[in-house]
């Protein structure tokens, strides 16, 4: 729900779409609107609801690889995510290993399993390339080497603060550590 909301930005859409959005039930999203309101994240009013900004950069750069810790798996097909996934994958050279994917009988890269932070996720960032890029950065915190963390905290920062992180950066070999 948090990534739909950096993805976009803007007026909250209804529970409804985010509901479709996120292929989640009503009463699923409406209780992570609540949850992410009670732990500070989302302030929300009758009409709206809005990110807190430096909440949501501080919980995502040092709180959600504590509260969603990253599983991996076994090798499998998928969607690739974290650094394999854009907007990283064009900044970073991959290495020899299989990349991160979340598991996904459609996906279409092989790699090493990575949970994703709902069983949804494949399906709603398959449908919206921003949500796509958010959640793959998340993974990036959750998941990643010092040197990635560093750039996905640069993009999140970008997007959580209202704007794009369209500066080409020098692709880095994942390789060299």
């Amino acid at each position: 729900m948090l990534a739909r909301l950096i993805a976009h930005g803007g007026p909250r859409p209804s529970f409804a779409e985010l509901a479709r959005d996120l292929f989640m039930s009503s009463s699923e999203v409406h209780a992570s609107m609540r949850r992410l309101t009670e732990a500070r994240l989302v302030f929300q009013d009758a009409h709206d609801a809005r990110t807190l900004v430096d909440a949501v950069e501080e919980f995502l750069v040092h709180g959600v690889r504590y509260a969603f810790p990253a599983r991996r798996g076994q090798v499998t097909r998928g969607m690739p995510t974290a650094y394999a996934a854009p907007p990283l994958s064009s900044e970073i050279l991959a290495g020899t290993e299989p990349p991160p994917v979340w598991p996904d009988p459609k996906g279409t890269v092989r790699g090493v399993g990575l949970e994703p932070l709902y069983r949804t996720v494949p399906a709603a960032a398959g449908r919206d390339a921003k949500l796509y890029e958010v959640l793959a950065l998340i993974d990036v915190l959750r998941d990643g080497r010092s040197r990635e963390r560093k750039l996905a905290e640069k993009h999140l920062h970008a997007r959580i603060h209202g704007g794009q992180s369209n500066r080409p950066q020098p692709r880095t070999s994942r390789a060299r550590r």
